[in-house]
Parts: C-alpha cells; structure tokens; sequence
C-alpha cells in the first residue's frame, strides 16, 4: 500500500466571507461551517471558537480532536461513520498540519472528556496545547441525550468529522508545502536484507471494553468490541480506519487525531529498512470477562508469531481494567518467544503509592511509564473558558470532582483548578507523543 500527505502548515486561522488559505493563513466562512453542523435536529446551539498557542484559554469538556483532511478522490476521510466504507491505506491525501479541530461540550460533560489549557503550567499536560485548535463547541437537546451521555457525545463528535472534512477541502485545488509518502512492501515480497533485520509489530489495545454499544473506539465503523484482533497495514490508521471513542478516562484517550497521525507507527517507519522489518500493525482490543482477555491475548501472540515477529510493541488506551489485557497479552507474546516492550500510563493514586497496573507479571519487565493519570495538578484561572468550567466537578469527568473534604471543589470560586491530570485532554499521550521522564527523590 502507498499513502501519500501533501501538507499545509497552518499559522492563523480567522473567519471571514471566503473559505481561503493563503500563506499559511486560514480563513473559513463560520457561518457555513456552522450550517453544516446545525444540519443535525439534535444540536440545538453550536458556535466555532479559535485557541491558539499561548493564549490564556481553556477548553473544556472536550470530546475529540481531528485532524483536517481532504483526499483528492473525494472519497469520505471516515469510511463507514460519516461516509460509504472503502479501503483505507492508499491513495493521496491533503492534510492541515499544526492544527486540530476539537468538540467541545457546553451544556453537560462526561466521564470521558477533558481540558487543555492553551498556556502556563497546563500546557504541558497535552500535546494540543501546541495546536491551534478550531473548537466546535455545540450543545444539544437535553430530551434526545437524558441519561445516555453517548447520544450527546455522538451528536457533538460526528459533527467535528464533518467540520474536520469541511475545512480539508478548502486546500483540495493548491499545491501542498511538503509530501509525506508511507509505502510498506508485503511481507513475503521484501528484499533480503530487510529480512535479515530484527521484524517488529507494533501491538494497538484500543478502548472497546463497553458492551453498549456507542462508547467504543470504531474500526472501518465496526464497534470494537465485536471484534477479534486482526492483523493492519499501518497506513490504514493514518487514514481514518480507527477513530477514537467517549468512554476512558481522558488522560488515557487516544484521540482520532492521534491515530490519523500515529507518532509510534511513523517512529517505525523511519526505521525501516535501517535497523528492523517493520510488519505492521496487530490490532486488538480491550474486553470485559477474562475468558475475553486470554482469548484475545492468544489471537496476538498466534498472529505475531505467524509474521515471523521477533519483538512487539504494546499499547493500551486506558488503565485499571484494561491491565488485565494488557499483561495477558504481553504473557502471551513472551511464552510465544516475542519479545515485548510495553507502552501504559499507571494508576499509583495521588501519593504514588499505589500499585501502578492492577495486573502484573514477572514476564512484563520491559514497560515504559507514561505517567500517574492519579497526579493532583492545581492551575490558575484562564482569562476565557471555551465550552463550560463548571463540567468538571459537576459532570463526573474523571479527575474532577463537586466536592472533597479536604481539597474542597474543583472549580474554585477564582476559576482556578484542583483536578487529576486523569482529566487533561489525551494527556498520558500512549501513542508517542509523552515527553515525561522519571525523577527520582
């Protein structure tokens, strides 16, 4: 498969008469955007909101972040949710680079969402900070949503799809900056000296543990929790294959904009062909009952070791009962003789003490830490809040709370925040981005 971005690098974005791009200059017409999103019955109020790097915003409670994207077949950029199914993975691609297009609740939250603060001590809890971010920011009809958060969530994430593919075709008919090609040769077709090399699969544990149905991650469309794990070509998660769910704790979400720009797949891409045999992707998922998570454990390990894999990368998209997965499947690989090197935040409370992964082994000793989703951060107020403050304590987003004994409520009367980085929007960042290093005292 060949996969080709061209890439604009976007500086500003403002609104104005006329959907342009011109040296690096975004400008989109908001209230044909804002039509198109009002298309669906269930929004009931929407508006788009610009924040930028360094600017004293905070966003919250959101949902998703997107990248913008237009491919130049036409086809839809999510087979199967906003679009008729296709194969992803190949073809041309114009993409907008340094920014995103997020959904953000206003009425009510849930246990899913999170913040990003655009600057201060925030800001370095998630990669979107660095991003101008193009918030969509809508609410909707409380009767359609009372008591199922996920309507709601749906209404509000469908509608930055179509944003995200609205604002893509602006730069449909220019040249784009930069080109970005991903082409991997089957396995069996590969040159011997790319054979001779170490072979690597990059092992993906997405969120699909709800067995209701519109919390999951979807895969092609299919809810992930009706699936067994399969083996991917990497440039399928570049293209829109998987995007991202409403149900985890927000600092372990992988957001669709992380899986459209998966900095561990492009980390193995680069090192093709020098230092391994990239293979692919294995994706899995996360279950309920363990017979599920052993079952689903096997599947990996056969199919890894099918491919002739002599290592794998693993990852999850949560924590707490997704360990059980997690470590089942790293057991697995290792009796199988993968060698495995995993990827997780931990769960050690807010004094670290605790154990950091409710499953362990003496098989997993290879796991780089991606942080305390428990850690208590306390930041200033924001000068603007984009979407509703007062969600955080009073919607149940994980990491915030109403009221506690000893560190009173979240939102304090100041517009200052006591909260878990639990709710920091993506902030663990699993997939690649994390920067956090360990200190030790």
């Amino acid at each position: 498969m060949k996969l080709e971005f061209g890439n604009f690098y976007v500086k500003d974005v403002k609104f104005g008469e006329e959907n342009s791009y011109i040296k690096g200059i975004l400008t989109i017409n908001k209230m044909e955007a804002l039509n198109l999103i009002k298309e669906d019955e269930h929004i009931i109020w929407a508006d788009i909101v610009i924040a930028r790097p360094g600017e004293s915003k905070r966003i919250v409670p959101i949902k998703e972040a997107i990248e913008a994207r237009v491919r130049l077949d036409d086809k839809t950029i999510f087979p199967g949710v906003i679009g008729d199914l296709r194969q992803c993975g190949e073809g041309k691609i114009y993409t907008l680079k340094n920014m995103s297009v997020m959904g953000v609740g206003k009425h009510w939250g849930s246990f899913g969402d999170g913040i990003v603060d655009m600057s201060g001590k925030g800001a370095s809890y998630s990669y979107y900070s660095k991003l101008i971010n193009i918030c969509l920011v809508a609410d909707t009809d409380e009767e359609f949503e009372r008591n199922e958060q996920q309507k709601k969530n749906k209404a509000i994430r469908w509608g930055a799809m179509k944003l995200s593919e609205y604002i893509g075709k602006i730069v449909k008919d220019l040249v784009p900056e930069t080109t970005e090609i991903f082409e991997l040769e089957p396995i069996t077709k590969r040159n011997e000296e790319v054979q001779k090399l170490p072979s690597v699969v990059y092992v993906m544990q997405p969120q699909s543990q709800m067995e209701e149905l519109g919390y999951n991650d979807l895969l092609y469309g299919w809810d992930m929790n009706r699936m067994l794990p399969t083996f991917m070509h990497p440039n399928e998660i570049f293209d829109g294959a998987i995007i991202g769910g409403s149900f985890m704790p927000c600092s372990s979400k992988w957001s669709t904009y992380d899986m459209q720009n998966c900095p561990m797949i492009k980390e193995l891409y680069k090192e093709h062909g020098k230092t391994i045999n990239f293979l692919g992707v294995i994706m899995s998922n996360l279950n309920v009952s363990l017979e599920q998570k052993n079952r689903a454990a096997l599947y990996v390990a056969q199919i890894a070791k099918s491919l002739g894999a002599d290592s794998a990368i693993l990852a999850e998209e949560g924590y707490g009962n997704p360990d059980a997965d997690f470590i089942a499947c790293f057991v697995a690989l290792e009796d199988a003789g993968v060698k495995t090197v995993g990827i997780t935040n931990e769960c050690t409370g807010r004094d670290g003490r605790s154990q950091p992964l409710v499953a362990l082994d003496e098989k997993a000793n290879a796991i780089v830490s991606c942080g305390n989703v428990s850690q208590l951060l306390e930041l200033p107020p924001m000068e603007e809040v984009i979407g509703e403050l007062e969600s955080i304590g009073r919607d149940g987003l994980a990491g915030g709370w109403e009221g506690d004994e000893k560190l009173g409520p979240s939102v304090r009367k100041d517009g200052s925040i006591i909260i878990e980085n639990n709710s920091m929007f993506c902030g663990d960042m699993v997939i690649g981005w994390s920067k956090k290093i360990v200190k030790e005292f």
